[in-house]
């Protein structure tokens, strides 16, 4: 009966082994794009998109983002009342929302990624947003962070 008992429970150890997942490595690459490559509408509509979020802090009014902008995930995470809860701290610790400034842009297999450094009233203010567009043109994230003058492609994982 022991036997048995000891039996099932290994065949239960290896029945539940984790499966290996392979991944291509160029779905890891990250790289930065030449000023030159870099589109220009694409660029406009990251800026635009990530400023109008931030802006919202200012003004405590939100223009919904619409299908033609972001993807559904963006435009059912962006809600005004997570934007106000969000805003709420940072205009307490950084001031009113300036401006955006690009501080680089990169490309993976499938997104294309703007950095921007967010510029506040308050001197301690030491933001990145990041405005992820993927292959349909789309915003399909927008990331807050501390500003760390080295890109970590780990965070975008």
């Amino acid at each position: 009966m022991k036997k048995a008992g000891l039996i099932i429970c290994l065949l239960l150890l290896i029945g539940c082994k984790s499966k290996t997942v392979s991944r291509d490595t160029d779905d890891l690459k990250i790289k930065k794009i030449a000023t030159s490559e870099i589109n220009s509408n694409q660029q406009k509509k990251a800026y635009e998109l990530g400023k109008r979020v931030l802006e919202t802090c200012n003004t405590s009014k939100f223009k919904p983002f619409n299908e033609t902008e972001v993807t559904k995930s963006v435009m059912e995470n962006t809600t005004e009342e997570r934007l106000t809860k969000t805003c709420t701290r940072f205009r307490q610790y950084y001031g009113s929302f300036i401006d955006l400034k690009l501080d680089g842009v990169y490309k993976t297999k499938n997104e294309v990624i703007y950095r921007y450094h967010a510029l506040y009233s308050k001197k301690v203010a030491n933001k990145e947003l990041r405005v992820f567009v993927d292959e349909n043109n789309l915003v399909s994230a927008i990331k807050s962070m501390d500003w760390d003058e080295k890109f970590d492609a780990k965070i975008t994982e």
